[in-house]
C-alpha cells in the first residue's frame, strides 16, 4: 500500500511539473513592460522600456536604444547591444548591429551561415536563404537542405511547407524533399493528417492522400483550421457553404458570410448584416441577431458583437459575459507574435475595457483584478 501511495504522489508531482505553463508580455500602468503568468503573478517585473514575446526560452528586451535577451528569471542572457532583433527559434536569432544583419546563438556568439541576400529568422529549426531572387532552405546548423531554386517557400506547419515553382505551388517536408509536386495554382494550410485545400485548373478542391478531389461548383475554398473537421467554400454566386475533409459539401452555398466550425457550431450571415450560428446539419441554432460574431473557442464560448461592444455566448446561445469589451488583436510585439485566437483559451480571454487591456475569466473578472495599458496574448512556455 505504501508503495502505491509513493507512486501516486510521484505521478501527481510529475503532472504538476510538466503542466503547460503560459506567460504574456504586458505594459503596466507605469508605462514599463513586464511578463505575467496565468495567475496574474509577475514573472518579470514591469521595469523594461520594451519587451518582445517569449519564444524559444528567451524574451527580447530594449534598454535605451539597444536590444538584448532575457530568460524567464529576468536575467540578461545576452546584453543589450543590438539595434534590432528578431525572436529566437531553434536556438538561433537574427540581429542587426551597425546596419549589418547576422545570426547569433543563445550565448550571443555570431554564427556562420550560408550566404543569403536576405536573412530570415528561424522557426522550428528551419530558415530560408535567398540568392538571385530565388529561395532555398537551411537548418539551424547551417546545412543547406534546399539550394535557392524556388520562387517562394512559406513557413512549416505540421511538418510541411508550401513552395512555389514555375508559378505553381507544392509541398516540401522538413528535409526539403518534395512531397507534393508544384502542380497547383494555390495551396492552403496543411492539416495534421496532410489534408490541404488546393486550386487546380481554376477548380477548387481538396488534396487527400496526395490525390486531388474537385469540389463540385466551388470557385474558392478556404484553409482548414488546425484540428478542424470542416472548412468553407464559395460558388459562382459568391455564396458560402461548408466542406468536409474528403472534399464533399457538408452544407451547400447558402450564406453571404461564414466562419469556421468549432464545437459543432459556425458563425453565418444570410444577409451580410446580422450573424447567427448553425450546426453541421445547417440548422440555425442561434438566430441571426449580432453585428459580428467569431468562432467558438475550445472553452465553449464565442465572442459576439452588439453596437460597438463584444460579449461572449455559450453553445446554447446564452449571453455569459456582458457586451462591454473590445477584442482587437493588434499589438506592440508583432515581430515576436506566435499567433493568437480571439476569445477564450484556457479560461482567459484577451480584451480591452475603457481604454485598458487585460484578461477576463468567464465571469468577466480581470486576471489578478488588474487592467494594463496593453497585454499581448499568452504563449506557451516549453
Amino acid at each position: 500500500m505504501k508503495k502505491h501511495v509513493i507512486v501516486l504522489v510521484g505521478l501527481l508531482l510529475g503532472s504538476q511539473l510538466f503542466a503547460q505553463k503560459r506567460v504574456a508580455t504586458v505594459r503596466d500602468n507605469n508605462g514599463k513592460f513586464g511578463v505575467i503568468d496565468e495567475t496574474g503573478a509577475w514573472i518579470i517585473g514591469s521595469s523594461f522600456d520594451k519587451l518582445g514575446n517569449y519564444a524559444d526560452g528567451l524574451i527580447a528586451f530594449k534598454e535605451g536604444k539597444l536590444w538584448g535577451f532575457l530568460n524567464l528569471k529576468g536575467e540578461q542572457v545576452i546584453a543589450a547591444r543590438y539595434n534590432k532583433v528578431k525572436a529566437f527559434g531553434g536556438g538561433v536569432a537574427v540581429v542587426a548591429k551597425d546596419k549589418r544583419w547576422f545570426y547569433i546563438d543563445k550565448k550571443g556568439k555570431e554564427l556562420e551561415m550560408p550566404q543569403s541576400d536576405k536573412l530570415y529568422d528561424f522557426k522550428d529549426g528551419r530558415a530560408f536563404i535567398r540568392r538571385n531572387k530565388l529561395v532555398g532552405l537551411i537548418d539551424n546548423q547551417g546545412n543547406v537542405l534546399v539550394e535557392p531554386i524556388y520562387q517562394k517557400i512559406l513557413n512549416f506547419k505540421n511538418g510541411l511547407a508550401k513552395f512555389k515553382d514555375n508559378n505553381n505551388w507544392g509541398l516540401l517536408d522538413r528535409n526539403g524533399k518534395v512531397v507534393v509536386p508544384a502542380n497547383y495554382q494555390s495551396i492552403g494550410a496543411v492539416l495534421e493528417n496532410g489534408v490541404v485545400t488546393v486550386m487546380k485548373s481554376q477548380q477548387a478542391g481538396v488534396l487527400v492522400n496526395k490525390k486531388f478531389k474537385a469540389l463540385e461548383g466551388a470557385v474558392k475554398i478556404k484553409d482548414f483550421r488546425p484540428g478542424g473537421t470542416y472548412t468553407y467554400a464559395s460558388d459562382a454566386s459568391k455564396l458560402w457553404g461548408f466542406v468536409d475533409k474528403k472534399g464533399n459539401w457538408l452544407i451547400k452555398p447558402t450564406y453571404k458570410k461564414v466562419r469556421a466550425f468549432v464545437n459543432g457550431l459556425a458563425p453565418v450571415s444570410t444577409t451580410g448584416k446580422l450573424w447567427g450560428y448553425v450546426n453541421t446539419k445547417g440548422e440555425m441554432v442561434v438566430e441571426e441577431q449580432y453585428r459580428d460574431a467569431e468562432i467558438f473557442s475550445e472553452d465553449g464560448l464565442a465572442p459576439v458583437k452588439e453596437k460597438k461592444m463584444w460579449g461572449f455566448i455559450n453553445t446554447q446561445g446564452e449571453l455569459v459575459v456582458p457586451m462591454r469589451y473590445g477584442i482587437s488583436t493588434g499589438g506592440f510585439a508583432q515581430l515576436f507574435r506566435m499567433g493568437e485566437t480571439k476569445g477564450f483559451l484556457n479560461g482567459w480571454a484577451r480584451v480591452t475595457h475603457k481604454k485598458n487591456w487585460g484578461f477576463i475569466n468567464k465571469n468577466g473578472e480581470p486576471l489578478g483584478g488588474k487592467w494594463f495599458k496593453f497585454v499581448e496574448a499568452f504563449v506557451n512556455v516549453k
